[in-house]
């Protein structure tokens, strides 16, 4: 079972091209995490200020762990959440599959 989060951002205005160096440094770091399977940054096509990070993890203690690290805290917390309008994170867990 994998645990993913999608995480979406609305930079300030005139933001986005500080964010986006930050948000590719975070990348890099989470992606060596032991836990990270997956770690993506899609930005909007109608307006470059919108973010989309798909991230997946193999446990949810996994990222707990990523939050817990020095990249997340410094990048993260430190550097882009102050540069963002808007921030909203959804964590989710796969759904148990029915069968027929």
């Amino acid at each position: 079972m994998t645990y993913v989060v999608i995480a979406r951002y609305r930079t300030l205005p005139d933001a986005q091209d500080t964010v986006l160096p930050l948000l590719d440094a975070m990348a890099t770091a989470s992606r060596a995490e032991e836990g990270c399977l997956g770690y993506r940054v899609h930005q909007g096509t109608e307006d470059p200020r919108d973010l989309a990070l798909y991230e997946e993890y193999r446990t949810e203690a996994d990222f707990a762990a990523h939050c817990a690290s020095a990249h997340f805290q410094d990048l993260v917390l430190g550097k882009i959440v102050p540069l963002l309008e808007s921030r909203e994170v959804l964590r989710c867990a796969p759904r148990a599959e029915v069968t027929a």
